[in-house]
């Protein structure tokens, strides 16, 4: 079964950018996770997004006209900010590969995929 982890956190707490002191440390930890899950069988994708003021959002109504805005405007904390897509036996296992994620510190859903079209 697939599932998609939607990772959030807050965009104000910045990692450090490429070329700065820590960057590599930052870096290792999550190219070492994303190994876990290739090695395990587990990757089928996943990526990183740019902050939410790049974000551009649709909006739809019934019987209305669409409208498409700058931003996501959530009022919240923690935003949007990347996914994996894995394959796990069940919900358990796919717990036990998110708790190993070096996220320092967010929100991490786990939804199970419904249909996926290319994978068909």
């Amino acid at each position: 079964m697939e599932y998609m982890i939607l990772i959030n956190s807050d965009e104000s707490v910045q990692a450090p950018e490429y070329g700065q002191p820590g960057f590599e440390e930052f870096m290792g930890s999550w190219m070492a996770y994303n190994q876990i899950l290739i090695d395990g069988g587990h990757w089928v994708s996943g990526a990183n997004l740019q902050p939410t003021p790049t974000a551009t959002t649709l909006r739809r109504s019934p019987g209305a006209a669409d409208t498409i805005v700058d931003g996501p405007y959530v009022e919240t904390k923690e935003q949007f900010g990347g996914y994996y897509l894995i394959s796990a036996e069940n919900l358990d296992e796919a717990i036990e590969l998110v708790k190993q994620m070096p996220i320092p510190s967010g929100a991490l859903e786990i939804r199970p995929v419904a249909f996926r079209p290319d994978a068909a």
